[in-house]
């Protein structure tokens, strides 16, 4: 990375985001100078606070560290979801300051080393974080850049040397354009984002953008179906990489592997539901491409813990079943129905939903009142806003009134606790990409008793 040779300051404006964030303890880790901003603590700030790496909340200039405000050797690094009226970001723009958005940033750390990327709408957090374990635990020498917290490693950022880069690739802003994949996967091409891209063909235009960035020699992996050519993986179907004998033993996953040269047997995985275990299908076809060495996959992948708010159990009895996912759209909701389903059938399950963009709401109102429909209960708070203004009509009442459900209500956040408690339900999963994770503890701890 000759490019960045001459900094030393690193200025992160929108550090909290899960992608700067694991930007800022790289760089941490190659001993710059790092500090950022955010709108306000979370637990992912306060997680990189206690790495000794300054986080301030107050937009205004004089809040900025003084090293950083000296432009020779600084970098400004930001996101789209910062706005730009933003004061620091107008200040280092005015003054010329040298600025990257996060994904040019990560372009250029990727460059010149085998990168291995995941893409798609849904799926990329998990199958990266499944993807960058792998590799660590069958001694690859790898930087993992994830798009969640690891159970393994408690972390966004696998660091065990610079050989291979393991990225999740994201459309949002099309930023995935600007890496440079060896080998990448596109899990998932549903309809997202229609803020940025307008309409769903515009989306799957950019999809085909990025797998053009595979180069010939290198390896692009597709879900059995997408209107993309590569490699395929499925679940009990005639893909490249295919789950096949499939058991379900102890809430585990017990199957073989049908690859292009014939059958793996005996893989266990431990997270619920079929989406993550295409995920896991995803994850191992590519490391397999990688070369990894087979005959220690099986263990490194029996040893995935999973990934924070990715249908992470907070309690398990036989009493109460609490679950918290980080779904946000319809067809991530259907899919931790079918899991929630399968691992505990026949229990009364109430959903806790908090609705992430006005937009997203507004395009995709009547698949969301479809997925919300099919839990036994339903508690749905209001709209978590994000980076955008309210858009007249679009509330989560309208959304309540086309869920078809005869057990349905609004709430308030602060009345989360004492909804569940009313309703005594069996198993409650609470789903959201906004402020809903940061109620996932207090919750936890009020319902211990009950469990």
């Amino acid at each position: 990375m000759q490019e960045l040779n001459h900094i030393q300051n690193i200025y992160f404006i929108g550090i909290g985001g899960i992608g700067m964030s694991a930007l800022a303890r790289y760089f941490k880790s190659q001993g710059k100078n790092v500090a950022g901003y955010d709108k306000t603590s979370t637990s992912l700030s306060r997680m990189l606070e206690a790495e000794n790496i300054v986080v301030v909340y107050d937009e205004k200039l004089t809040a900025v560290p003084a090293e950083f405000l000296k432009k020779e050797n600084t970098l400004i690094v930001y996101t789209p979801a910062v706005p730009e009226a933003h004061q620091q970001l107008v200040h280092f723009k005015e003054n010329e300051f040298e600025l990257k958005k996060r994904a040019a940033l990560l372009g250029l750390i990727s460059k010149g080393i085998t990168t291995l990327a995941v893409a798609g709408t849904h799926g990329k957090t998990t199958t990266t974080a499944i993807l960058g374990h792998l590799l660590k635990e069958t001694d690859a020498k790898v930087t993992g850049f994830l798009g969640g917290i690891s159970e393994d490693i408690q972390s966004n950022l696998i660091l065990k040397g610079e050989e291979v880069i393991v990225v999740e690739a994201d459309e949002f802003d099309r930023s995935f354009l600007h890496l440079a994949p060896n080998i990448a996967a596109i899990t998932s091409m549903d309809a997202d984002h229609l803020d940025i891209y307008g309409k769903k063909e515009e989306l799957e235009d950019t999809f085909r953008q990025f797998a053009k960035l595979v180069p010939e020699n290198g390896t692009l992996f597709v879900k059995n179906g997408l209107p993309i050519v590569g490699k395929t993986f499925g679940i009990e179907d005639n893909a490249d990489y295919s789950a096949q004998n499939i058991k379900i033993e102890n809430g585990s996953y017990h199957f073989d592997l049908k690859t292009p040269t014939g059958v793996i047997e005996d893989f266990i995985f431990n997270l619920p539901g079929k989406h993550n275990l295409l995920n896991a299908i995803t994850a191992l076809a590519m490391a397999i491409q990688y070369e990894s060495p087979i005959p220690k996959l099986a263990r490194a992948l029996y040893s995935f813990k999973g990934v924070k708010r990715r249908f992470s159990y907070k309690i398990k009895s036989d009493k109460l079943v609490l679950i918290d996912d980080y779904a946000h759209h319809p067809a991530e909701i259907a899919a931790v129905n079918q899991a929630v389903r399968e691992m505990h059938p026949g229990k009364k399950v109430l959903a806790v939903f908090q609705p992430h963009l006005f937009s997203r709401t507004r395009d995709f109102v009547d698949d969301f009142a479809e997925s919300l429909a099919l839990f036994d209960e339903l508690l749905l708070l209001d709209i978590y806003p994000a980076r955008e203004i309210p858009i007249e009509g679009v509330t989560s009442s309208w959304l309540l009134e086309k869920v078809d459900s005869n057990s349905k209500k609004l709430i308030q956040k602060e009345n989360i606790i004492a909804e569940i408690k009313r309703s005594k339900p069996e198993v409650v999963v609470l789903m959201g990409a906004g402020s809903i994770g940061e109620e996932v503890e207090s919750v936890k701890n009020a319902l211990q008793d009950e469990a």
